[in-house]
């Protein structure tokens, strides 16, 4: 069984974030590939329009292209409508019956965990990895939500030790609309990239 970290959202733009988060998944669990799979319609993403899923590729490949076990994955982009995470790793472990998910997410969606669709169909087919410090919004520490989750839904879900990395696709694209230098934020290739075609500058 390869062992397989996914690492979904919008990626709307990718940012160094997402690589270091991904390298450290990698890292501290032993996988043998990460792959980054951006979302065709997030049921949660309603707050601006998602630019188009050829561009978010695009800007993956270029931030990837230099890892080899990254791997860019476009399996929900021919989805028709919401794309549920349930939904997904069903369809994932059909199409690759040879894999190990190790689903990666941020502590903030796990305090939520139990809102998503069929979040036990979740924990019954992937290990959680889950990033990042106690939610403020939380009311417990982010250890103890994970032993309840296990204990409960007999799920397996384990910490991610990453270094917060304050950076946030929003304030890139606020940034890339008003003209501003994103080298900092990503790799110069996907810079350069959204700075040539002008993707979220201001229509």
């Amino acid at each position: 069984m390869r062992r397989i970290g996914i690492l979904g959202g919008t990626f709307d733009p990718v940012h160094n974030g997402h690589l270091l988060l991904g390298e450290q998944a990698y890292r501290e669990y032993g996988l043998d590939e990460i792959w980054f799979m951006p979302s065709h319609v997030p049921p949660h993403k309603k707050d601006h329009l998602i630019t188009d899923g050829a561009a978010r590729i695009r800007m993956l490949e270029l931030a990837t292209e230099s890892i080899p076990y990254f791997t860019v994955s476009d399996f929900e982009m021919g989805r028709e409508g919401n794309t549920y995470t349930a939904q997904t790793l069903a369809l994932l472990k059909e199409a690759y019956p040879d894999i190990e998910v190790y689903f990666i997410i941020g502590a903030d969606s796990l305090y939520q965990l139990e809102s998503w669709y069929h979040p036990e169909q979740v924990m019954a087919q992937a290990v959680l990895l889950v990033s990042g410090r106690t939610y403020e919004d939380g009311g417990v520490p982010l250890e103890d939500k994970v032993a309840y989750f296990n204990e409960k839904y007999n799920a397996d879900i384990r910490l991610l030790h990453n270094p917060k990395i304050d950076v946030a696709s929003a304030d890139i694209r606020k940034k890339a609309a008003e003209g501003r230098d994103l080298s900092k934020d990503m790799p110069a290739a996907v810079a350069e990239y959204i700075r040539e075609t002008g993707l979220y500058l201001t229509k």
